[in-house]
């Protein structure tokens, strides 16, 4: 219960759970709309859903502010590609936020003459910037844990190494893809937050992707796919050290 209370007690706790319940309404609304008689559901589902994502707007409204403190953050990481990669996501996270405003502004009607529909692609297109930074990091720190891993069992495996009677090529070829799967799936295993990192990520990229038009999703996979991320999201809040943390010269990570 404690543990409940302290998360709830976080605006980042707080709008982790109505994303969640946003985009649970979404793909419920998604799986119900095809079936008779469910029209009053749907109905009630649907106004759910934009209820939550109007009162997690309010809880956006100082995130420019965090945006430009983690780029600020990102400017002293250690590495130069998480330095690239995470300053650039961060600056775009913050004109994000800034169209979010913007829009948030628009939907109260206390600016009237906004181009809605401008603003929204803006936004879209700077999220998904981001969100591909992100990933790029991810990525990069995968490839670092995986080299790791793959030194670790050439150390273990150096006295054993020998080729097998009969090896051919398509062995060689199949044994290199269960091999890199493999160490993926270590890698991934032994860092729980990276692994956390990447599939928010991913999953997030799929609304921007529909948005942008690149590439089209339906509105269940759009739910499922925010439903995983809320989650993933609830856990790093609720358990900080599984957050992918960042070495800078300060010393701490972020």
């Amino acid at each position: 219960m404690e543990a409940f209370t302290r998360f709830t007690n976080q605006t980042q706790g707080r709008d982790r759970l109505f994303r969640a319940t946003q985009y649970t309404c979404m793909l419920l609304r998604y799986l119900l709309e095809p079936k008779p008689d469910t029209e009053k559901v749907v109905m009630k589902l649907k106004k759910l859903e934009s209820s939550v994502s109007t009162g997690r707007k309010w809880f956006r409204l100082g995130n420019v502010v965090h945006a430009v403190q983690a780029t600020q953050q990102s400017i002293h990481a250690t590495d130069l590609v998480p330095r690239f990669c995470l300053t650039l996501a961060n600056l775009n996270r913050v004109v994000y936020f800034i169209c979010d405003t913007v829009l948030w502004v628009r939907s109260v009607g206390l600016a009237s003459g906004i181009n809605k529909e401008k603003w929204r692609l803006w936004a879209a297109r700077h999220y998904y910037y981001s969100l591909l930074l992100s990933l790029a990091r991810d990525l990069y720190e995968i490839s670092l844990q995986m080299e790791q891993a793959a030194q670790d069992k050439a150390k273990r495996d150096r006295s054993l190494s020998q080729d097998p009677l009969g090896h051919s090529v398509a062995d060689e070829e199949t044994e290199w893809l269960q091999s890199f799967l493999l160490l993926l799936f270590r890698s991934l295993r032994k860092h729980p937050p990276l692994l956390l990192d990447t599939v928010k990520n991913l999953c997030d990229l799929l609304n921007p992707l529909d948005q942008l038009g690149i590439y089209r999703s339906n509105p269940g996979i759009i739910g499922l796919g925010g439903l995983v991320s809320s989650v993933a999201g609830i856990i790093t809040v609720a358990w900080p050290h599984l957050k992918l943390k960042t070495r800078t010269s300060w010393g701490d990570g972020h």
